[in-house]
């Protein structure tokens, strides 16, 4: 069941909802405790009912936690309140990718910076790097 605004899930205050995926919903929430926004994924109610998938969003969560990349958001929490589990990252205030390209496309040189901040994230995740600066 969506979350509303002002709604809170442990110390997140919900903010506004920003999209969803294949397995959960994501918000832009206000962590009360450090006072700073975060992306806030939570898994959808049927996802959590499946062992194998609570497992592998909390894998995928500590993997990424693992990295320290400008291209890879910065994983702050790894959490279950009740029934609900989550996933609090850094939120990127921004236009998506995807918005982007509907909107005005990219040039040329835009899509080779893409490409390559993406393939530097991409190498650095395949080797387990972490980077001590964030741009």
């Amino acid at each position: 069941m969506p979350l509303v605004v002002g709604e809170k899930i442990g110390q997140y205050k919900i903010l506004s909802h920003l999209g969803a995926g294949g397995m959960g919903e994501v918000y832009l929430a206000q962590d009360e405790r450090l006072r700073r926004k975060v992306a806030l994924k939570l898994l959808f109610a049927d996802v959590t009912r499946n062992e194998d998938w609570v497992l592998r969003f909390e894998q995928e969560a500590y993997a990424a936690s693992a990295l320290n990349h400008p291209n890879i958001i910065t994983i702050y929490e790894v959490g279950q309140v009740a029934d609900s589990h989550f996933i609090s990252t850094e939120f990127i205030d921004g236009q998506t990718l995807r918005q982007r390209l509907r909107e005005q496309g990219l040039t040329i040189p835009e899509t080779l910076d893409i490409a390559i901040q993406v393939a530097t994230a991409l190498v650095a995740a395949h080797l387990g790097r972490h980077h001590p600066s964030r741009h």
